[in-house]
């Protein structure tokens, strides 16, 4: 293959695309690029995330092995004790399911979306 792509962005689906956005800008300390009740983005370092409005979407479950798995983000922190309490006062939930023991911390998004949050590696 002589063809590469460059990745421009990712694009999330939502049930609130404005209320996603907003609770990934105060996790990742990006900007609101744009905000519209069908669509809203952030970003930050040369990379933006989108967050397109699905009616009637619905997240996955977790951990539904049987069911579809759309996406889920990691992301660095350097206190991962720290970032908890904090993402969860901004609106996330604690998984119950914790597959990686304390390599990681599976957190619930407000719209229901899974992601991890992993020690920053050192050096």
């Amino acid at each position: 293959m002589t063809t590469t792509a460059d990745l421009a962005m990712v694009n999330l689906d939502s049930s609130d695309p404005a209320a996603h956005a907003a609770f990934y800008q105060r996790v990742l300390g990006w900007e609101i690029t744009h905000s519209q009740a069908e669509y809203a983005m952030i970003s930050g370092g040369g990379v933006s995330i989108g967050f397109g409005l699905v009616e009637g979407y619905q997240p996955p479950a977790w951990p539904d092995s049987t069911a579809g798995k759309r996406y889920h983000l990691d992301l660095y922190v350097d206190d991962p004790a720290v970032a908890e309490k904090e993402f969860v006062a901004a609106g996330a939930s604690k998984a119950e399911f914790q597959p990686g023991g304390e390599r990681w911390v599976v957190l619930i998004d407000p719209i229901g979306q899974p992601f991890c949050i992993c020690p920053r590696p050192q050096g």
